[in-house]
């Protein structure tokens, strides 16, 4: 059920029951190598089914119950499965299952026994085409992805590794999909092959990779294609001539061109990919502010320890209570910083998960946990002054270590402003549309 077309392979279509696979034709001979396959999976509903397969197998896997592709394969398979069988609500995810020819794949389990590594990714109805890097390199196999929020290339995370893997000396590259009860459509748009070779070691010569007998054929096929295209051109400037003189208006439209709605929802998802940038690097500010809050109260144990053995008789003067009260706003400042940095990660987490609606709410709380941190920082200094003076004889001078530096935050009144800015400006594009 693979439909190509100029710019990309439309693997099924978001109809029932299809499949669809696209592979090589000869073999691969690379001992190492490394994919980066670039593909769409899009669709109305709220869930998806069934899934996209990349393939690495010694023979061909033609159509059959595993994402569009035969069983039973000698490889491996690293399965795009957005359907949930087996209930564990852990879908989208990306799940590596190698084979030696003789294993019939669980589907009702999701491949949950039979994986050799998975990680949990939603790649669907991404606003830019979701990336998969996939390394094989000394028996090891990595795959990275980037999943398509922002317009970086190169923006991958780490999803899963296997090592010690044994694959096929030689193998057929090949992408499959297939849908179910529910349906997606499943675009691929590239797939690149490179071969990786180790320091210092040789790589063969493109020309003995390719029998001469091939690239004949090979050449004698893309002569044709150009025919083909040519006369295909011909044919739309006789039966449009109000083009003419045009060239490539009516297939360039599309994407010079964008509609209200595209453009609206590529706004949004820039908007909440900025957000998400931001509350990353809160999380790294949060963990700094942690580590010097605990040197702090490190530094100030020490000073308090060195301060009574220096000053034995006035040591008794600190009584228990006022000791105790330190303590406790110490505990209260770590708990304030704890609570904060876990708020944080349910945001970040929000945000790569599903885009959360409630962002905006997040990033209030953490203005005000940084307000509350501040004020418990303070009654600290105060305390320990008071604590160091007492213990001080009168002609010394009290000295503290200094606070860490806060970072700047988006201050309550700047967050209102920025919402009605953005208000305004909302009511007045509607307004002119």
């Amino acid at each position: 059920d693979a439909i190509p077309s100029a710019d990309q392979i439309r693997i099924t279509t978001s109809l029932k029951s299809q499949r669809g696979s696209v592979w090589t034709k000869n073999k691969s001979i690379f001992e190492y190598w490394e994919v980066e396959v670039t593909f769409r999976v899009t669709g109305r509903g709220r869930i998806g089914a069934d899934g996209l397969a990349i393939w690495f197998t010694e023979e061909q896997g033609l159509e059959g119950p595993v994402f569009g592709a035969a069983d039973e394969w000698n490889g491996v398979g690293i399965f795009f499965d957005s359907f949930d069988n087996d209930g564990k609500k852990n879908n989208p995810g990306v799940i590596v299952v190698g084979n030696n020819g003789k294993l019939q794949y669980d589907h009702q389990n999701d491949g949950s026994t039979q994986a050799l590594a998975s990680c949990q990714r939603d790649f669907r109805n991404k606003p830019y085409p979701v990336r998969v890097k996939i390394t094989y390199y000394q028996k090891t196999l990595t795959v990275l992805i980037n999943n398509g929020f922002t317009p970086d290339k190169e923006d991958y995370e780490f999803c899963a590794k296997v090592e010690e893997m044994v694959l096929p000396s030689q193998g057929y590259f090949g992408i499959s999909a297939a849908t179910g009860g529910l349906a997606d459509d499943h675009d691929v748009l590239s797939f690149l092959t490179f071969q990786l070779t180790e320091p210092g070691k040789e790589a063969p010569t493109p020309d003995a990779e390719i029998p001469q007998k091939d690239k004949e054929k090979y050449q004698e096929e893309f002569e044709h294609f150009q025919q083909e295209l040519d006369k295909k051109k011909e044919e739309f400037q006789k039966e449009h001539p109000d083009v003419q003189g045009q060239p490539g208006k009516l297939f360039l439209s599309d994407d010079l061109f964008e509609t209200v709605s595209d453009r609206e929802l590529r706004q949004i998802f820039e908007g909440q990919n900025r957000i998400h940038l931001e509350i990353k690097q809160l999380n790294r500010q949060l963990d700094m502010i942690l580590d010097e809050q605990r040197r702090y109260v490190s530094a100030v144990t020490e000073e308090i320890a060195k301060r009574g053995a220096a000053f034995p008789g006035q040591q008794g003067q600190v009584s228990q209570q006022e000791m105790e009260t330190v303590v406790k706003t110490q505990e209260e400042v770590v708990r304030q910083v704890n609570e904060m940095r876990n708020s944080v990660a349910d945001v970040l987490r929000l945000m790569s998960g599903a885009q959360h609606p409630g962002t905006a709410a997040g990033v209030y709380e953490t203005t005000q946990h940084f307000n509350d941190i501040k004020e418990h920082l303070h009654v600290v200094k105060r305390d320990i002054e008071h604590l160091v003076q007492r213990n001080m004889p009168s002609s010394e001078k009290a000295k503290c270590p200094d606070l860490p530096p806060f970072p700047s935050c988006l201050s309550t009144m700047h967050f209102f402003i920025f919402v009605a800015v953005q208000t305004v400006l909302f009511i007045g594009y509607i307004m002119y549309r």
